[in-house]
């Protein structure tokens, strides 16, 4: 009898326990404003009733979503308001109601070739600044390559400049563990963004930060996909079998664009080292018959109030009228995603993407299996490229370039701290498509063949499981 007393009491405890875990993540969600996908959603309500004590801990550890809620104000910009009803024009307009930055100038923009030109360029970049240099990325390789930049930045702290480095809490670990503690004993500022060992900061373990950005005394911008290991840059000739270099797209530029990339990364760096973020720069007024190039600024990750990037992409597909060619590592796309890039294939438009046949993520490969048959049922063409490729691009027919750290997965869409840019200038879009168009000469089509039903329920349980959190 006593035992079936403390049972009950036992089932009543955890019906309560369940009951306030399920009530937390209902209120939290309401008042932050976290929108999930309907899966994952589901996922956590179930977890909250019939694990409470494990699903409440996970929770409060990855389980928000953003930091930030306040929509930011800008001015609207005469460049995007003068020109013609375009899909650039109307994602002009799109990212300015969202709050993102007006569309500014820029000069000099250096569309990197191969990894031996990128470390070219971004080599000559960190040793030209005088005063200030900023270097933001996920990972650093502990490798060749790591070390000749960490070999820079004690060059350039020596000199005099004021050097300061942002790592991401996960991504210090992934390249090897690098020596931070070296770097600050030589001059070096060095900032951990959420250490998923010692952060205060409950509920972001789970929110990495993937920009890359080199700010060279406030003027100059070394920026793309690549991150500071050799696998970016060099590959590895000596190991056996032989690395090549992995396929990744980077740039640099300088300009008016410069100002803004630096108020971004003064603001990750505030967020990072816990100190008031710096006051916003007064915007740039460029009058609509403004010849120079413009382009925009496109952060999106948890300290944006809407899923910034994820809403321009959206948008772009059911806008384009001509083409949309998509490279990407890692193709795990949302419905909604996944449905404006299939009827855009359906209503005429032509619809590429560009992939690593293999790429470094066993995981990420299985889940897009179901989202490329569909792609090339609706007419799109698929392409499987031999190499790693790790470059993030989209072309929206003939007039935008999306351009930076994002690739086309629910992680990076709506987890990690990203950052885009947008081109404009039809020059400079045809520039990124050669480059797409040569990558796109060295793969093969997609083998679209049905899979064994071992295959989905693989895949399904892929999608939900790893890339809904």
């Amino acid at each position: 009898m006593l035992y079936g007393l403390w049972n009950a009491q036992w089932v009543t405890l955890h019906g309560l326990v369940a009951l306030l875990g399920v009530a937390f993540f209902v209120i939290a969600s309401r008042v932050r404003g976290q929108r999930r996908h309907p899966s994952a959603a589901m996922a956590w309500v179930v977890a909250l009733a019939f694990m409470p004590y494990v699903a409440l801990p996970l929770y409060l550890l990855v389980g928000n979503r953003k930091v930030r809620r306040h929509r930011a104000t800008t001015v609207p910009c005469q460049a995007a308001i003068g020109r013609a009803d375009t899909p650039a024009a109307r994602f002009e307009r799109l990212a300015l109601a969202m709050g993102l930055p007006n569309p500014a100038r820029y000069e000099h923009l250096s569309i990197h070739d191969d990894g031996a030109a990128a470390w070219q360029a971004l080599q000559e970049i960190m040793r030209g600044a005088t005063r200030t240099l900023d270097v933001s990325s996920f990972l650093l390789g502990r490798d060749a390559l790591g070390d000749a930049v960490v070999a820079l930045l004690l060059e350039r702290a020596g000199a005099g400049v004021r050097v300061r480095f942002l790592i991401d809490g996960i991504g210090r670990y992934l390249g090897g563990r690098a020596d931070l503690g070296g770097l600050s004993a030589a001059g070096v500022t060095v900032a951990v963004f959420v250490s998923p060992f010692r952060s205060a900061l409950p509920g972001r373990t789970n929110l990495r930060n993937h920009r890359k950005l080199v700010v060279a005394d406030g003027i100059r911008i070394w920026t793309g996909g690549r991150n500071l290991a050799t696998e970016y840059f060099l590959g590895d000739p000596l190991a056996r079998p032989a690395a090549p270099a992995w396929i990744d797209l980077s740039f640099d530029f300088c300009g008016d664009l410069a100002r803004q990339a630096q108020h971004r990364f003064d603001e990750d760096w505030a967020f990072a080292t816990r100190q008031a973020p710096p006051p916003a720069a007064a915007p740039e007024v460029v009058p609509h018959d403004q010849k120079r190039r413009l382009a925009q600024i496109i952060a999106s990750g948890p300290d944006q109030a809407d899923d910034t990037l994820y809403a321009l992409l959206v948008s772009s597909c059911f806008t384009a009228a001509q083409r949309i060619v998509a490279v990407t590592p890692y193709f795990v796309p949302d419905a909604l995603l996944m449905m404006g890039l299939t009827l855009a294939a359906r209503r005429g438009v032509a619809v590429d993407l560009v992939l690593p046949a293999r790429s470094n993520h066993l995981l990420a490969d299985l889940a897009r299996g179901a989202a490329l048959r569909e792609l090339s049922a609706a007419g799109a063409r698929v392409w499987l490229v031999g190499n790693m490729v790790h470059a993030k691009l989209v072309l929206i027919d003939d007039d935008l370039a999306l351009a930076g750290s994002a690739n086309l997965d629910e992680r990076s869409l709506f987890l990690n701290y990203e950052l885009m840019f947008a081109f404009h200038d039809p020059g400079d879009v045809l520039r990124f498509a050669h480059w797409t168009d040569a990558l796109r000469g060295t793969a093969t089509p997609y083998p679209t063949q049905p899979p064994g039903i071992l295959r989905q329920l693989a895949e399904g349980l892929v999608r939900w499981l790893a890339f809904q959190l």
